[in-house]
């Protein structure tokens, strides 16, 4: 037997939760009593969407991310559905449309105003009408553009392609029909060549997503599978459920050999089901309990042993459901690397967790931040679906090194020599906004610019919106709570504005000192 070290070396040993004060989290919001066991919640940069209980059909609240406090009791839902709302995802490339399955066996896709709704929305963008029974699940190719999967409790997978002018879309372009009861969980490889799902029938299934194969299948009796993920590009699969003894049970796969799992960990005895989230860049791994108070993360690598504990966040409060938000709208200042949305039922309250690695320095910290996938599709719907797989478009937390388009258009004519880590498109995104707003592009200067512009004129541009609204844009606030939280994003403006300042001066200093250098050696 081989001895393991209790501690290892990693950066991320250290990482703890940090729950929102008060004021920042979402109060009075009517959370879904539903028991089925999905996240009912989605987040993005923009917005928080959450399933909401509602009489005479389903629906689900948007609200912006910036709008903390107390919920208004008549706050606009998102209604259309004629049965509950049992999942609803954000499209990865466009922060202004989500799409929502219901009892009702259909799935719509919504258009959300970057204005503050003024009633309910009604009107969808988009019906999908195809599964015969209710829809359970609803999931977005993660680098496909308007390519959303569904699957139903008709026991079938159906692949729908967006991009067309119907407004009511009635045949799938694919139906995967190989499943022998209700899917529980799908799941995505990284460039959205594979589809993994866990059924009612304890079968994980790995599949080609174009033609409906079963490429792997594990039928392994000894872990009954309820979710499962694709864990990045170390071509594992974790899955979460219980062991023949009723424990809830973590179980490791290799992707390639479903036959037996390469490590099971018995957690405790509850009941409720346990939600992963992978984060690929860190390799971290965190495990949420539905109706825990804790979330335990990990970190994972390809040796053994493959999965190696860290530590937990534990409160008293009960999550009913969970969000996550993207990379892309983390607070790097801050050294956050993850940020759950916990949904706490008791208290009708959403609570933001912050995952923070502590680190003394304030400069933006490379080595846990790599390039992370953007909000740019590398294919088109049709490239897809004809055969092609690319790797997701890769862009830096940096601040100030990306400005992204709030609607991002997906690339129509990818040159054919451009590969998965680049993005042939964002050095034509300055010109293109400056065309549609009435303005000349400026010109490209041949000579090297200087290190400094580069880094801080798409900040420029970027300090006047807060958490991508153009503050001009706001309405004026109504309540007293409002007026509140307007006076405070004022003063982190204000703040922000004032470090920028300080940050120009330095810079300013440090090149009068370079002009003085470079006077001094030319008289030498």
């Amino acid at each position: 037997m081989s001895w393991h070290p209790q501690y290892r070396s990693s950066k991320f040993r250290h990482v703890f939760g940090k729950p929102a004060s008060k004021e920042n989290c979402y109060d009075s919001v009517p959370i879904t009593r539903s028991v089925h066991d999905n996240h009912f919640c989605a987040v993005n940069p923009h917005f928080i969407a959450v399933v909401t209980e509602c009489a005479g059909g389903g629906a689900f609240l948007v609200i912006p991310l910036h709008q903390t406090g107390k919920l208004d009791p008549h706050y606009p839902k998102v209604c259309g559905h004629r049965g509950n709302v049992l999942d609803i995802k954000w499209n990865p490339f466009d922060d202004f449309e989500i799409a929502s399955c219901s009892e009702d066996t259909t799935i719509k896709i919504w258009d959300i105003p970057k204005q503050l709704l003024a009633r309910n929305l009604t009107a969808y963008k988009k019906e999908l009408v195809g599964h015969s029974r209710r829809v359970g699940l609803v999931e977005w190719h993660p680098t496909a553009a308007n390519i959303l999967f569904s699957s139903g409790y008709d026991y079938k997978v159906m692949v729908w392609n967006l991009d067309t002018k119907e407004s009511v879309i009635v045949s799938p372009v694919r139906t995967i029909t190989c499943h022998q009861d209700v899917i529980l969980s799908m799941s995505f490889n990284t460039n959205g060549s594979l589809l993994a799902t866990a059924c009612k029938d304890r079968k994980i299934r790995i599949l080609d997503p174009r033609l409906g194969t079963i490429l792997q299948e594990a039928s392994y009796k000894g872990h009954r599978a309820n979710k499962v993920l694709f864990l990045g590009n170390l071509n594992k699969l974790l899955s979460t459920g219980t062991s023949r003894w009723n424990n809830r049970q973590m179980a490791l796969w290799d992707q390639d050999n479903l036959s037996v799992p390469l490590t099971e960990e018995d957690l405790d005895g509850s009941s409720g089901v346990l939600f992963p989230f992978y984060d690929m860049d860190t390799n971290m791994l965190y495990v949420v309990g539905k109706g825990d108070g804790n979330i335990r993360y990990y970190e994972v690598s390809a040796e053994k042993p493959h999965l190696n504990y860290l530590t937990e966040y534990r409160s008293y409060n009960p999550q009913k459901g969970i969000g996550a938000m993207p990379k892309r709208g983390l607070d790097v200042s801050s050294c956050e690397i993850f940020r759950f949305y916990k949904l706490i039922t008791t208290k009708s309250l959403i609570e933001p967790i912050s995952m923070i690695v502590p680190r003394r320095s304030e400069s933006y910290q490379e080595d846990i931040y790599p390039p992370t996938a953007g909000a740019q599709p590398s294919l088109t719907a049709r490239e897809w679906l004809s055969g092609m797989n690319r790797e997701p478009i890769l862009v830096s937390l940096r601040p100030g090194s990306q400005l992204l388009s709030p609607r991002p258009q997906p690339p129509e004519k990818p040159h054919p020599t451009s590969t998965a880590r680049t993005s042939p498109l964002l050095s034509d995104q300055p010109a293109k906004r400056s065309a549609e707003d009435g303005q000349r592009p400026f010109p490209q200067l041949e000579g090297k610019a200087p290190r400094w512009a580069a880094e801080h004129r798409p900040e420029e541009k970027k300090s006047w919106l807060t958490n991508g609204f153009d503050i001009f844009e706001c309405p004026p606030p109504k309540t007293e709570n409002e007026l509140l939280q307007m006076f405070y994003r004022q003063q982190e403006e204000i703040r922000r504005l004032r470090e920028l300042v300080t940050q120009r001066e330095v810079q300013a200093k440090q090149l009068e000192l370079e002009i003085k250098n470079l006077r001094m050696g030319s008289e030498f």
